[in-house]
């Protein structure tokens, strides 16, 4: 079968590969119908994740078809439509059970796919701790609503969540890439007072325009002010930071009112600094690291239900064997994209 690899750093190849067996009763082997490309497959690929593995097949948003199931995994059964969540978590540790699953302690535990162990820009893929990682997509959901519930849209989810976003609230969004505008839809569902996106790109300040009207959009230059004109007590009351770029840390906490949370959602190349001295008295609540994946169940809810949709997200689409081209696309911002779907039937089985 082809697989999109991890050759070295800087370099990605789609080479043939065996298809992927059971290794354990815990495991699931899943036909990949559709996926995509996330930012953390370029992490990879310029050697900002040490973790990642040379030789893996990279990628971990992906839905698909169970193909085969271990003896032990219960909750799908083969036939069934699926989506993977991003992490891999046993269900039974301290951190699961109490829904920390990004910190599972099993050997297996974590962000493994596309990581650690084959991932899913492919056509089938091993998943292990199956019963956890996959979720039976519902009959009226098509392959294409439910492409990122496992991983970008999850993100979104437990971002606001933990921002514990009130009606009352002046809520600053900061980025507004593919996670950023998951954040976005799922911040949305809280209903606060006030949203406001700061976002660099022209392009994608227009997206948001287009697709949420109500949204405020400002640019990093005039954020603090815009936000200090747009709130009532000196800043934003929840700030999440999903853009990870150089000035952006910073700029979440100066946007911030005192006593406000500021979630960090973003993934950066280097280390950030707290210049508490400068923040003293503003008495921040900060909350940061990965995603805890374990909402998906309600998420497709949600989707059933028509209260999310990430179909907009979806601006181009390829097959598995143009997927170097979709990288190039995806990675240098061309062409208006948001997320690409890589598909491995014609057409796709959500068309």
């Amino acid at each position: 079968m082809k697989a999109f690899t991890y050759i070295e750093k800087g370099k990605f190849a789609l080479i043939e590969k065996q298809k992927p067996e059971l290794q354990a009763s815990t495991d699931a082997i899943v036909r990949v119908t559709l996926g995509s490309i996330c930012s953390s497959d370029l992490h990879i690929k310029h050697g900002s994740v040490p973790r990642a593995v040379p030789g893996i097949t990279v990628g971990h948003e992906m839905v698909g078809v169970v193909e085969e199931i271990g003896s032990d995994v219960k909750g799908v059964k083969v036939g069934d439509r699926v989506t993977v969540n991003v992490e891999t978590f046993c269900g039974e540790c301290f951190f699961c059970k109490h829904g920390y699953v990004n910190n599972c302690t099993s050997p297996h535990g974590g962000w493994a796919l596309g990581c650690r162990i084959d991932g899913g820009q492919t056509e089938y893929v091993r998943v292990p701790l199956a019963s956890q990682g996959l979720n039976r997509i519902p009959d009226a959901v098509t392959d294409e609503q439910a492409l990122f519930v496992g991983d970008v849209l999850a993100t979104g989810f437990w971002a606001a969540r933990i921002s514990e976003i009130s009606t009352d609230d002046t809520v600053l969004i900061i980025g507004a890439g593919p996670t950023g505008i998951c954040t976005l839809l799922c911040a949305m569902l809280k209903q606060p007072k006030c949203i406001i996106v700061c976002e660099q790109s022209e392009e994608r300040r227009a997206f948001v325009k287009n697709h949420y009207p109500d949204v405020l959009l400002t640019t990093p230059d005039e954020c603090v002010d815009f936000v200090m004109r747009h709130s009532d007590h000196g800043g934003a009351d929840r700030v999440l930071e999903v853009a990870g770029r150089t000035t952006t840390f910073s700029l979440a906490w100066q946007c911030a009112r005192p006593n406000a949370i500021v979630t960090v959602v973003a993934l950066y190349n280097e280390p950030q600094v707290l210049p508490l001295p400068n923040m003293y008295g503003k008495n921040l609540t900060f909350k940061t690291g990965g995603v805890d994946g374990c909402d998906c169940e309600e998420v497709l809810r949600l989707i059933e239900q028509g209260k999310i949709d990430t179909t907009p997200l979806i601006t181009h689409r390829f097959p598995l064997s143009r997927i170097a081209e979709a990288y190039r696309i995806f990675e240098n911002k061309e062409d208006g994209v948001i997320k690409i779907a890589i598909y491995n039937e014609y057409p796709p089985l959500s068309q």
